[in-house]
């Protein structure tokens, strides 16, 4: 089967595709930019068209059309399909389908849902259930990828035990996760956001209990005890009897057990966020009887992945800096990340450049954004032009904030506004020897840090070239 995928270089789009290249399909794609991400997929043989959306990007013998969120109605490629009677899917209707033909744990939440996935993903491996993967983040372990295919397994209708597992992030824009049919749901965190769709954080909660009222009979939800809006939402009081049930059987874990006295002591990633998603995938895999021996151990084995704490050593202009890569974009992520690298670093300067996620997070949580940059433990922060999203800004928001008004009621001495083409520049003659760079935010920031890095590999390659050449 042809399988075409518009806004193929999304993380969590490009991750499906992978799924269905390495089964077996034929995959072409779309994309208004390239990436590492388009790039790899080319690699693995998928044709991916950059640039405007065009009706050529689609070929006629494609048998189903998978489109990103993102991607609005009147797309032309969407048009040609509709023309052509090609089959359309959302990303999460399709992802919706294949874990109604899997023993499906999703992971849902405010924040938390790419780690807990990874750390979740690897311990199942260590314990030999050789789960599929597809999540919002790239381990190192899996080839760098966002997806891992498990091996095929025979199974009846009935033999559920046997069924092949599948690891998801559950997302909860457009309340997308809705489309998801899982055995399993681990709940990280709630907080306001994505408020430009829910409008409410009422709307919100509402919204995630229909998602957990989806569990079937025997189903399992995987949550904390310690935050407040968990707690609210837990509350069965008017809620319907599938609800009731399933909070009443709920795994729940919690910061002041006798768990997070070993985990501080195994972990290599810092910060306390970590300790609370390690306890989310402790908590699953107990669920599944794996035993505790095995869970440990895989968690302390644990680094990180792709952009979440990603911590690398480089040059920039002759001095040695640490650079950290975090696709934080909420105040609270923005907050917690900071506070660990301070944790991490107790005694070296730290520098963070951080690029704003779209108008309209900025503007909904404007407050919140200035509480977290007034109380950050870091030296320096520099605050960079909001990444605009395409297809989900609106023109009266987009007028109303900007980066420079988020610097100026913050009011610190120490945040300051650098426009997006001047940081190289200036990171460069400003940067002391042995100072640390967190690199943070959901857009094209990470490009910085590739760029930085990618220049001091070339650079070690050319010392490489002429220490050969001075031997010969």
């Amino acid at each position: 089967m042809k399988i075409h995928f518009i806004g193929i270089g999304g993380i969590g789009v490009s991750a499906l595709a992978r799924y269905y290249l390495l089964t077996g399909h034929k995959i072409s794609g779309s994309d208004l930019t390239a990436s590492g991400i388009t790039k790899a997929l080319q690699i693995m043989g998928a044709k991916v068209y950059i640039g405007k959306h065009q009706t050529k990007s689609l070929s006629e013998d494609v048998s189903l059309l998978v489109y990103s969120p993102a991607v609005t109605k009147d797309n032309l490629e969407i048009k040609k399909a509709e023309k052509l009677k090609i089959q359309v899917m959302s990303y999460p209707e399709a992802l919706g389908k294949l874990t109604k033909e899997h023993f499906t744990i999703a992971v849902a939440g405010s924040h938390g849902k790419s780690t807990v996935c990874a750390m979740l993903s690897l311990l199942l491996v260590k314990a030999g259930l050789d789960p599929t993967v597809i999540m919002g983040t790239k381990l190192k372990e899996f080839g760098d990828s966002n997806c891992r295919i498990g091996k095929p397994v025979s199974i009846s209708p009935t033999d559920k035990e046997k069924r092949k597992y599948l690891v998801i992030e559950a997302d909860e824009h457009f309340a997308s996760f809705l489309n998801y049919r899982p055995q399993i749901v681990v709940l990280t965190a709630l907080e306001p956001d994505h408020l430009d769709y829910y409008k409410t954080f009422n709307n919100l909660l509402k919204t995630f209990r229909t998602f957990i009222s989806l569990l079937p009979q025997g189903g399992i939800l995987v949550t904390s005890k310690d935050s407040p809006n968990i707690k609210k939402l837990l509350k069965t009081e008017g809620t319907n009897q599938d609800f009731l049930k399933i909070v009443k059987n709920a795994k729940l874990f919690y910061l002041k057990s006798k768990d997070v006295i070993k985990l501080k002591k195994i972990l290599k990633v810092p910060g306390e966020f970590n300790i609370f998603n390690a306890l989310s995938a402790l908590t699953v895999a107990r669920a599944l009887n794996i035993p505790d021996k095995t869970s440990f151990k895989s968690l302390s084995k644990f680094k990180c992945s792709w952009r979440r704490f990603e911590t690398n050593k480089t040059i920039i202009n002759k001095k040695r800096i640490t650079i950290i890569d975090d696709y934080g974009h909420h105040p609270t992520q923005v907050k917690v990340a900071l506070k660990a690298a301070r944790e991490k670093f107790p005694k070296k300067k730290i520098w963070c450049v951080y690029q704003p996620h779209q108008y309209q997070r900025t503007h909904y949580l404007f407050k919140e954004f200035i509480k977290a940059f007034k109380g950050a433990p870091v030296d320096r922060i520099i605050i960079t032009d909001i990444y605009s999203v395409a297809g989900r800004e609106d023109l009266k928001i987009k007028k109303m904030v900007n980066s420079q008004k988020l610097v100026k009621v913050t009011n610190k001495s120490s945040v300051n506004y650098l426009p997006r083409e001047k940081l190289k520049k200036y990171l460069k003659r400003n940067l002391q020897d042995n100072q640390i760079l967190i690199i943070m935010g959901a857009g094209d920031i990470y490009d910085l840090s590739l760029d930085f890095r990618s220049r001091n590999k070339k650079n070690v390659r050319r010392k490489k070239v002429s220490k050969e050449k001075r031997r010969l």
